[in-house]
């Protein structure tokens, strides 16, 4: 509640002019940044009118804009106890204890002013992590992109996978989920070695298992070994033949080894299956130029230009147009493209390089 709303209300339940003073100059001290003065102020309106929830709330906000916590909960604690209803005060407990650690103690005071952010991070502490999860979705859902609830949901989802990965490895220890979720996570560490020992495993203890053959194949595609990526995402594409990653990643390999025509089949059904994914469009692009259909090439880049326009794939994609319109003997339309794909560079090699140095 804001000081305007509590002077509004106090305004009608207060019987003494001169509490009503103080919690006037309480206000306007607070609007001003002089907290200590404040507090002063709003501690006089609580001897004045000990049974005024009003005058403990606007005490214990004051403490809490001047970062004193701990100072905040009693007469915070006392305005609830007088009007259990007050949900401004109900917020302010909440976050008061919450910032001190007091998780499980926060959140009934913060259910009750229906603050689901807070109490999904509340949750994290007290490990109700499917609560957690819940209810910080559910504040991202009014408060889209806010950076707090994106770190605390990216936490809470990731201690819930950790909770669940730990059981499945305690419960089954050498079934095909296990070797998969440890698979993926040397994988995510950058140990592939290990990585290819453990998906190896799971396909050995299940061969039908979605999603192995696929991770495996991105483990072979980023040592280049393009032939045995191929494999593997062959083996996915038949197991799972809606699977548009799958399909992309067959698709690319592929291309890798310049098979052009093979490679568009698969580029092409990627893209029939999850329409305008600019990877596959790019992809799909080279191919089509590999195998000398320009005109499918050109349609094939432009679309992703029209999905994004200022990545390192839409340089690439500004690039391949280049080098099209060029043996085209299109120099205007060859020379615009190669100047939108110098404009995107800069930017990237400046990243690149860690410069600060102003353009």
């Amino acid at each position: 509640m804001t000081n305007a709303l509590l002077l509004f209300s106090l305004f009608f339940q207060m019987t003494s002019p001169e509490a009503l003073q103080h919690l006037q100059a309480g206000a306007a001290a607070e609007k001003q940044g002089r907290f200590e003065t404040a507090i002063t102020e709003y501690k006089k309106v609580t001897e004045l009118a000990p049974n005024s929830p009003e005058g403990f709330a606007s005490l214990g906000q004051a403490y809490m804009e001047d970062h004193n916590f701990a100072a905040a909960v009693r007469p915070l604690k006392h305005a609830v106890e007088l009007d259990p209803e007050m949900i401004p005060a109900q917020r302010l407990l909440g976050y008061a204890l919450l910032a001190q650690g007091y998780a499980a103690e926060s959140i009934p005071h913060l259910q009750k002013a229906h603050e689901q952010g807070a109490v999904g991070i509340a949750q994290i502490q007290t490990g109700e992590l499917t609560q957690a999860v819940a209810n910080l979705q559910a504040a991202l859902g009014a408060r889209p992109n806010d950076p707090d609830l994106l770190y605390y949901l990216g936490r809470a989802s990731g201690l819930l996978s950790k909770q669940s990965i730990d059981t499945l490895v305690q419960l089954y220890p050498d079934g095909a989920r296990t070797h998969q979720a440890l698979g993926e996570n040397y994988f995510v560490l950058r140990q592939m070695p290990d990585a290819e020992k453990e998906y190896q495993a799971a396909l050995q203890k299940q061969p039908d298992t979605p999603g192995v053959h696929l991770e495996l194949g991105e483990v072979y595609a980023g040592a280049s070994q393009w032939s045995k990526a191929e494999e593997e995402f062959r083996a996915e594409c038949k197991l799972q033949p809606g699977n548009a990653e799958a399909a992309y990643r067959l698709g690319s390999a592929l291309l890798q080894q310049g098979k052009a025509h093979e490679a568009h089949t698969e580029l092409a059904r990627a893209n029939r299956l999850k329409p305008e994914m600019p990877e596959t469009l790019y992809a799909l692009g080279r191919a089509n130029s590999l195998e000398g259909n320009a005109a499918e090439a050109e349609k094939a880049w432009t679309d992703l230009l029209k999905i994004e326009n200022d990545t390192p794939l839409a340089a690439q994609a500004h690039f391949g147009l280049a080098a099209l319109y060029r043996k085209q003997g299109k120099k205007a339309q060859a020379d615009h493209e190669m100047q939108e794909y110098q404009k995107l560079q800069v930017p990237q090699d400046r990243a690149n390089s860690g410069s600060t140095t102003s353009p």
